[in-house]
């Protein structure tokens, strides 16, 4: 296609995202509020934007066919911040995107718009919304206008439930593990795919211990190969029991379940910063 758009471009998953994302396009045009995110790939250009800036995302998706949306706050946070980023920077994404005549908003979603629901309930992707915090439920408004979008207005959205695409370092991770190349390819065939009118679909690898049914998702053709029984064996060994009354332990939200309204959660996974540099 002719033209992409990137946003959360300085992001630890956007950094992953750039080079692959050049091939599927002529131009590549990356955002994040960053001044500036390095040597780009080739075809790559940066654009510095707030997403709270509807005028300058209007600017930055005009002829683009698709937008790639990963820019917001990855964590919980207070109120206000999740507000502004999260929610209002969804909503001008979506609004500059059928203002420009974009087809399609392939959404970087999360687990925690589903995070109170247990593990054992090995729920599907019809589950309703059970936000674990500000920042489950500001995933939860951007699903809704995703599907809101493709009913009214006819933008396409794939809303991709991304579990724990960060190495894999916890009991947790062994079940919800999403590899960077698991989540290239899932990104790929969000673009690709011909006809996805408002798709869910759940970001993780082939896991043994997967705790989610992926099967309402076929027709994108996401079909990951990774898992993360290849770190069962070393992680177990190093994590202490359980409490299996411990909500953080119980729900598919892990921690993100027990933290207090505003706090991170994300300070409980012992996330690695291996971000990619070009």
């Amino acid at each position: 296609m002719k033209k992409l758009v990137l946003t959360g471009a300085a992001g630890r998953l956007g950094s992953y995202l750039r080079e692959p994302l050049t091939r599927m396009c002529d131009e590549l045009v990356s955002t994040d509020i960053v001044a500036d995110i390095g040597k780009l790939y080739d075809g790559e250009s940066y654009v510095q934007a707030d997403l709270t800036d509807l005028a300058a995302m209007e600017a930055i998706v005009k002829d683009a066919t698709m937008v790639v949306h990963f820019g917001a706050i990855g964590d919980e946070a207070p109120w206000d911040d999740i507000l502004r980023s999260n929610i209002i920077g969804a909503y001008n994404v979506w609004e500059a995107a059928y203002r420009q005549g974009v087809k399609r908003v392939v959404y970087a979603s999360s687990v925690h718009a589903v995070g109170m629901h247990l593990k054992t309930d090995t729920i599907g992707l019809d589950a309703p919304h059970r936000p674990d915090t500000y920042y489950g439920l500001a995933k939860c408004f951007a699903e809704d206008l995703a599907s809101l979008y493709w009913d009214k207005r006819g933008i396409e959205s794939v809303c991709m439930r991304i579990f724990s695409c960060a190495q894999a370092t916890n009991a947790r991770s062994i079940g919800t593990w999403l590899s960077y190349d698991d989540l290239i390819h899932l990104v790929e065939r969000s673009i690709d795919s011909a006809v996805v009118g408002f798709t869910k679909v759940w970001g993780l690898s082939n896991n043994d211990r997967a705790v989610v049914d992926n099967s309402k998702a076929g027709h994108l053709g996401f079909r990951p190969k990774d898992n993360a029984e290849q770190f069962a064996k070393d992680v177990f060994a190093k994590t202490p029991p359980l409490d299996n009354k411990d909500l953080a332990n119980l729900c598919i939200g892990g921690p993100f379940a027990t933290v207090e309204l505003g706090n991170s959660g994300v300070a409980a996974l012992g996330v690695v910063n291996d971000k990619k540099t070009t």
